[in-house]
């Protein structure tokens, strides 16, 4: 749950509560990527990003989501190896950053958020030279400030 949540919370510079209310009918699986719909956004103005095949991103999701019941939540909790039906909360969602800083022991773990996903997504489209309207397209941001502060500087 934690590497999918990261693959498409960075990928979509999803909010928390984006990711926890994405269910198995939100995302296509046309082969080579996926198509994930961000129907209900806090702007109120539905995102569409796609997850191309890096690594093993793709057999990662499919392997996850064959876990899954239809028509439910992608991000459901597991109790004793199996799957529960009821959805991951909004909190633990929140966590996934601080749990994947505390694995790889940087400081400060309590500082990685939820909102770090979308800080990591615009940070890593500005280091690749994507340009600031595409950046503010991609995450649902209509101002420019507001985009340019979610860009970290980074080496």
């Amino acid at each position: 749950m934690i590497k999918v949540g990261l693959i498409l919370g960075i990928a979509g510079a999803c909010r928390t509560d984006e990711l926890i209310n994405l269910t198995v009918d939100d995302i296509e699986d046309v082969g080579s990527s996926l198509i994930v719909k961000i129907p209900n956004t806090k702007t109120k103005i539905p995102r569409i990003f796609v997850v191309t095949d890096v690594g093993n991103m793709l057999e990662l999701f499919q392997k996850y989501l064959s876990l899954r019941p239809p028509h439910v939540s992608i991000f459901l909790y597991y109790k004793a190896g199996k799957c529960s039906s009821q959805p991951v909360s909004k909190n633990t969602m929140g966590k996934i950053p601080s749990v994947v800083a505390s694995y790889l022991k940087l400081p400060d773990v309590a500082c990685y958020t939820g909102h770090c996903l979308r800080r990591s997504s615009a940070t890593l489209l500005a280091d690749a030279g994507v340009d600031i309207t595409t950046i503010k397209r991609h995450a649902g941001w209509k101002s420019t400030t507001v985009a340019e502060g979610y860009v970290e500087n980074s080496m």
